[in-house]
């Protein structure tokens, strides 16, 4: 094979003929790119790995995330990255996070700001969850004014009108700095 200018998640060989390298990842049936650059394959050790030209960070099995909801539907939620591991991105990757599973009707509303786990890579999906006490809901506010909230035990209510919502509330909920 030649060398081949290759994007973000296209991919570049299918794993029966080679391993995952340097700036790939394996996605179960093919190995794909991680970043923007050129293909390299090793013929004789039958790895494929990518020249870097671009670096988009994406995170990894067990980092934490920080995000905003873009989509928020029955059974899941969109987040776009902000921060992986506290570290500030612009990449804007997104990543959703299934829902059906919590007993609340809005686990998280579209612009609430989220901390999630990274749980899998499926496919080109970046897979997250918000089970332990310490990820869900950082910052939100009222569904009805827009007005500021507090944490009511396991639900936020609004300073302004008095309006009830449950959430998934983080047990950093309100405690963040990054917001300011």
């Amino acid at each position: 094979m030649s060398q081949e200018f290759k994007l973000p998640g296209e991919k570049i060989a299918f794993l029966e003929e080679y391993l995952s390298g340097e700036n790939t990842f394996d996605d179960g049936e093919s190995v794909r790119s991680t970043m923007i650059g050129e293909t390299k394959f090793d013929k004789e050790e039958r790895i494929a790995s990518i020249h870097k030209k671009k670096s988009i960070p994406i995170p990894n099995i067990g980092d934490e995330i920080i995000g905003v909801v873009e989509a928020s539907l029955g059974s899941l939620i969109a987040v776009s990255m902000q921060y992986i591991n506290g570290t500030k991105v612009t990449s804007n990757v997104e990543c959703i996070c299934t829902t059906r599973h919590m007993r609340k009707k809005n686990v998280a509303l579209v612009k609430d700001i989220v901390k999630l786990k990274i749980i899998n890579r499926i496919n080109g999906t970046i897979h997250a969850s918000m089970d332990d006490r310490d990820f869900g809901v950082l910052f939100t506010k009222c569904r009805k004014c827009f007005g500021e909230v507090i944490q009511d035990k396991d639900a936020v209510k609004c300073k302004d009108c008095g309006w009830f919502d449950d959430r998934k509330l983080s047990s950093d909920f309100g405690k963040s700095d990054f917001l300011k």
